[in-house]
């Protein structure tokens, strides 16, 4: 057999050879997962509205664990030097002003930490009460490594500078929530600003119910976190909304896909992004939390760090789950997009009855088999021309471009 039938043969066995399907997370980076995520979005919306339930009934009936800087107070801090402890000096602190502290804690590590006791607002009097108690049962030692009375730190907070933070981030938060909609009712569309604001409300309400129930302290830091965490839930919604005018721009002058089906395939085509973004979010968020706790311990780090990796996750979840759906459901409320969905099913359902007739007349035995084979390639080939498919199905590739789809970041 000469070189030429050998590399002929060849060349034929690799063209026969079946076409791998893709595997699962192959098909959820090209897009290709197939997720029916607005098709169930009344299982979406009822988990969310048990979940938003439970976040507003927290809120409610426990209320949040206000940080000194809210609820106004006394701060007194001191090195915890001649076997000082949390137990130790609360119960001192105690003693000396028959007040019992809020909180007492260890803050900061190595030769700064510092224990910290927290309590209601106290008197010049009972604030040199307690220091000099602390100062006789512990004799800390300053900075210079010298026993100093001045090495037991008070500070005094009035609640009127936590009302003042409070007024100014609601000021903040409804410029932000304006500025928003109106720019993604010019840039895309005002349902997709509806629908957007909505997940915004519902990324704040579940972020405060969880630190509601889990009994977090609500501090400054805090505060910034929230307004932060609102920019990335807002990215992640634009990006899926700005891939569903992508895919339904022309949607009307077709009968190929519903308008739901495009939505839904656009979350698909960006669901990895969104993970990839989550993911890359969380891990610098997550180092800060190590470092805040494990090295320089509890404070204003924890407290950004914490609310921002709670922020996180659920502003992933309500773009991926909660946004597009949200906009499926405005949609159907106008009459041409009901139309157009008429239509769709109308044009698959026109197609549907070929195959019927073609499937009766397989059974018939009134033809000859070489007839009845040729009629069978007639009606298979015009069916291949009629078909009507959903933009959500895994089809093959076909055609030179086959491997090319829309990757996360295209």
């Amino acid at each position: 057999m000469s070189s030429i039938e050998t590399d002929k043969q060849s060349s034929r066995s690799v063209t026969d050879r079946p076409m791998k399907e893709p595997g699962f997370l192959e098909k959820m980076y090209n897009g290709e997962g197939g997720f029916r995520i607005v098709q169930n979005r009344k299982r979406w919306f009822a988990v969310l509205i048990a979940l938003l339930t439970i976040c507003l009934g927290s809120i409610l009936l426990r209320g949040f664990t206000l940080g000194i800087d809210f609820e106004g107070g006394t701060r007194i801090s001191m090195p915890p030097t001649n076997g000082a402890d949390e137990t130790s000096v609360s119960r001192v602190f105690e003693d000396a002003t028959g007040v019992a502290p809020q909180s007492t804690q260890i803050v900061g590590s190595g030769e700064a930490r510092q224990i910290e006791v927290t309590s209601e607002r106290l008197g010049e009097e009972q604030i040199r009460e307690a220091r000099s108690a602390l100062f006789d049962e512990f004799k800390p030692t300053d900075a210079n490594g010298e026993v100093s009375e001045a090495a037991v730190n008070d500070s005094t907070v009035s609640e009127s500078w936590g009302s003042s933070i409070t007024e100014r981030m609601l000021l903040a938060l409804g410029v932000f929530l304006l500025v928003v909609f109106l720019y993604i009712t010019i840039r895309l569309e005002r349902d997709m600003a509806f629908a957007a604001i909505i997940c915004l409300l519902i990324d704040l309400t579940v972020v405060a119910g969880i630190y509601s129930l889990v009994g977090f302290e609500v501090s400054p830091a805090t505060v910034i976190g929230l307004l932060t965490i609102l920019s990335f839930s807002l990215y992640d919604t634009v990006v899926v909304f700005d891939k569903v005018k992508e895919n339904t721009a022309g949607l009307f002058n077709s009968t190929r896909a519903t308008f739901e089906e495009q939505v839904n395939l656009a979350v698909n085509q960006t669901i990895m992004r969104s993970i990839n973004t989550t993911v890359f979010s969380a891990v610098p968020i997550i180092a800060l939390l190590v470092v805040a706790v494990g090295i320089m311990g509890v404070g204003t780090l924890k407290d950004l760090a914490l609310v921002q990796f709670i922020g996180v996750i659920a502003g992933t979840f309500s773009s991926i789950f909660f946004a597009a759906p949200l906009l499926v459901v405005f949609k159907n409320r106008s009459q041409k997009y009901r139309a157009h969905d008429a239509r769709v099913r109308k044009a698959r359902e026109a197609v549907s009855e070929p195959e019927a007739v073609s499937a009766n007349a397989q059974g018939m035995d009134a033809q000859p088999a070489e007839e009845s084979s040729a009629v069978v390639d007639e009606n298979t080939a015009k069916e291949k021309g009629r078909k009507v498919s959903s933009p959500n199905a895994y089809l093959p590739g076909v055609g030179e471009d086959s491997s090319r789809s829309w990757r996360p970041g295209m």
